[in-house]
């Protein structure tokens, strides 16, 4: 249950409404997936890494409806803490994944080695895509999580970028349900 009055509506977007600042977060949210220079793994394993630091139930249960045409299977996912021995991954993934986590985690680190070959890897303009990226799924993750919003739910993002908040199963019927 939230931490605040939610205004009738959508969970993961009504909050919005509550401040003059809600439009532009939305419009930054809105870019952040829809104009980014990276390839669709690149984001998204960057992403979910930022959900794994977050610890955001809505963020680690977002999934895209075509993901699995994009490569984006169980694996893929169950592999991002472990990226730098996943084999499955391609450089540029592993870049974003340690991109994200010393993003999240050791945003001080100074390591010319790692900007050498994150320079190797991405233009000077999608390092920037990546930064702000990883920088609007830091904030908004964490404000969902403090805030306790929508912390039940996972999000499916349609072909057409439209996202769909749904319930997840309790855990013990997704156990029941694997078996």
């Amino acid at each position: 249950m939230a931490r605040i009055d939610l205004p009738a509506g959508d969970e993961l977007t009504s909050w919005l409404q509550l401040s003059p600042i809600g439009d532009g977060l939305s419009a930054f949210a809105g870019a952040v997936y829809t104009q980014s220079r990276l390839s669709r793994r690149e984001f998204e394993a960057a992403r979910v890494r930022v959900a794994e630091s977050n610890r955001c139930v809505t963020c680690l249960n977002t999934r895209y409806e075509d993901g699995d045409e994009q490569g984006l299977d169980a694996a893929f996912y169950a592999n991002v803490t472990n990226w730098s021995d996943y084999a499955g991954y391609s450089e540029r993934e592993r870049l974003a994944i340690e991109f994200a986590e010393r993003f999240c985690e050791r945003w001080t680190d100074d390591d010319p080695a790692f900007w050498a070959r994150l320079r190797r890897s991405f233009s000077d303009g999608e390092i920037v895509d990546l930064a702000l990226q990883v920088g609007e799924l830091v904030g908004a993750g964490r404000i969902l999580h403090m805030l306790d919003i929508a912390q039940t739910c996972g999000l499916t993002i349609h072909r057409d970028n439209s996202m769909v908040l749904h319930p997840l199963a309790p855990a013990t019927e997704l156990a029941a349900g694997s078996s």
